[in-house]
């Protein structure tokens, strides 16, 4: 062997060596520089939040108020908001708002046309979640518990998980009302728990199941509504700062749900005295959802294996405060206060129980909500009230004494006139002219925009947007022969208190929250829908969105 040979192989191990160190080298930075590859492809658990009646806006007025541990300003700062995000329909209630949430399509398809409507075919009003075949179940007696969601037509995004999945994904709706807990938790749920004011116990129906499981049972066995009861409502805010967000404290055009005697903070409840009816219009009814929901994470197992489920938790209580206090109240600033800890809480149990980064959540409203007019009057502002019962009264006597028709309207649910049709043609009284005689009636109100028969809501003249959400809450079966239309700023109540119901942008433009896995970090205004909700969820699991679903997924929110 030569010298030279033995040169020229020590070069080409030199030159492999080298070859080797740069490609390991190579290797090393692109791992370094490389996009981190997720561990899991889906989340362990999507929990679904609906804020019953909560405005846009609170997000930001009441911002200063929320604390960096807190739920709200976790989802805003850590998460993704659409912050110009719009009911597309009307009427903007509590059981059309979790449906078009849930199947991301609205009341003319999914059939939800209000909390209550008058059914053309069974020919009596029927409530958005009643189902005579059911029994409740979880207290004697639980009437309350006749319920199901077999009045909605299309699947809802859960009812697509459980598809998904082959039924192996959980699915549990948690609330205080039934239509909170039953609409989104869709037809295939493993379960969905409602609280009965009689009892003060979480029920369910028949239609979920014959009895209550065992950890329903312990949670009801804790008697938690006794202890909130006992705790009263007292101020968790200086009066300065009440001040500083709303108006006086006492106000003639508030209501009174805890007695003529308490008209202002703090209050106190008499434990047991009229059963736990007092406690929905309290924060505390927010604390035992949450709760109810965190019992139902440990003993069901959500998020606890690799398959996605889901946990649909309405608050209701934000409702029954807002309805008797208005959004100017000591009363509702306090309660998004506590609501927004108790939402840290929430998530604070979740990150340790599935994992932080393990979960995505939404946040939501089924609607907001209008101020109190006695609130408006004082500061000048457009509103009034409607009497919808004396309107009622008047057009039965007219049409009775002009066309020989006893009782031709039979409600007025949902800003519509039910006319008893067989009625009318039974007396072939001439039902074009009674029309005309309503809307006559109807137009010549104070409190009227605008009234049309419902054959016309694509026809009449009005602006395009308008026209279309009418349109898009029209079920002919659920819905009226007239439409009426409210001036902005009037409601359909009394003279305290408030409500929400129509197309105006305070009922109308709600809150929109993502958070966690998969979820990226910002904020949009570009103009987003409720019924977006659900084929963005879809998106995000890459499963089918809603049998109904004519809403898209938002391409900004997700990662």
């Amino acid at each position: 062997m030569t010298m030279g040979y033995c040169s020229e192989r020590i070069r080409l191990k030199v030159s492999a060596l080298f070859v080797l160190l740069i490609s390991s080298i190579l290797t090393i930075s692109a791992q370094k520089n490389a996009p981190a590859k997720p561990t899991e492809t889906a989340p362990k658990l999507i929990v679904g939040i609906v804020i019953d009646q909560m405005r846009w806006d609170y997000l930001y007025r009441f911002n200063p108020l929320f604390k960096p541990t807190g739920g709200f300003k976790r989802m805003m700062n850590e998460g993704f908001s659409c912050d110009n995000t719009q009911i597309s329909y009307t009427p903007s209630v509590t059981a059309c708002g979790h449906a078009g949430i849930y199947t991301g399509t609205v009341p003319a398809i999914h059939g939800i046309t209000g909390n209550a409507w008058y059914d053309r075919e069974l020919k009596r009003a029927v409530y958005c979640t009643e189902d005579k075949n059911t029994s409740g179940v979880g207290t004697a007696g639980a009437s309350d518990g006749q319920m199901s969601p077999r009045n909605m037509l299309t699947t809802t995004i859960t009812d697509e998980l459980r598809l998904a999945s082959n039924f192996k994904s959980k699915v549990i709706g948690i609330a205080i009302k039934d239509r909170g807990a039953i609409i989104p938790a869709g037809h295939s749920a493993n379960g969905a728990y409602w609280f009965d004011a009689k009892s003060g116990y979480f029920i369910t129906s028949t239609y979920y199941r014959n009895e209550l499981p065992g950890w329903v049972n312990d949670f009801n066995n804790r008697r938690l509504p006794d202890s909130l009861m006992k705790l009263g409502w007292n101020k968790v805010l200086t009066d300065e700062q009440y001040l500083a967000y709303s108006t006086a404290d006492e106000k003639s055009y508030e209501s009174t749900p805890f007695g003529k005697d308490q008209t202002k903070m703090p209050y106190t409840f008499k434990a047991n005295a009229t059963g736990y009816g007092l406690l929905p219009s309290t924060p505390h009814g927010n604390t035992l959802t949450a709760e109810m929901a965190k019992a139902a994470v440990v003993a069901e197992g959500l998020g606890a294996d690799n398959v996605t489920d889901f946990l649909a938790v309405s608050f209701s209580s934000p409702d029954y405060i807002g309805h008797a206090f208005g959004p100017n109240s000591w009363e509702m600033v306090d309660d998004y206060v506590r609501l927004d800890e108790e939402l840290g809480k929430l998530f604070d149990f979740l990150d340790a129980k599935v994992g932080k980064g393990k979960y995505t959540a939404f946040l939501s409203a089924d609607h907001a909500v209008a101020h109190v007019p006695g609130f408006m009057k004082e500061n000048k502002l457009p509103g009034g009230i409607m009497d919808e019962k004396k309107w009622t009264s008047d057009l039965n006597a007219s049409i009775k004494d002009q066309f020989g028709v006893a009782n031709a309207i039979v409600s007025m649910f949902n800003y519509q006139v039910h006319l008893d049709n067989e009625k009318i043609d039974s007396a072939k009284a001439n039902k074009a002219a009674i029309i005309q005689h309503i809307i006559n009636y109807i137009g010549k109100q104070e409190a009227v925009l605008d009234v049309f028969p419902t054959a016309a809501i694509l026809t009449y003249p009005a602006p395009q947007l308008l026209r279309e959400k009418l349109a898009e809450g029209f079920y002919w079966k659920r819905n009226g022969d007239i439409q009426f239309v409210l001036k902005s700023g009037y409601i359909d109540g009394g003279p305290t208190g408030t409500t929400h119901g129509l197309w105006y942008k305070y009922d109308a433009h709600i809150p929109l929250l993502f958070y966690g896995w998969g979820i990226k970090k910002g904020k949009t205004d570009r103009e987003t829908y409720m019924k977006d909700i659900a084929p963005t969820i879809a998106a995000l699991l890459h499963i089918q969105q809603p049998s109904g679903a004519i809403g898209h997924p938002i391409p900004e929110v997700l990662k």
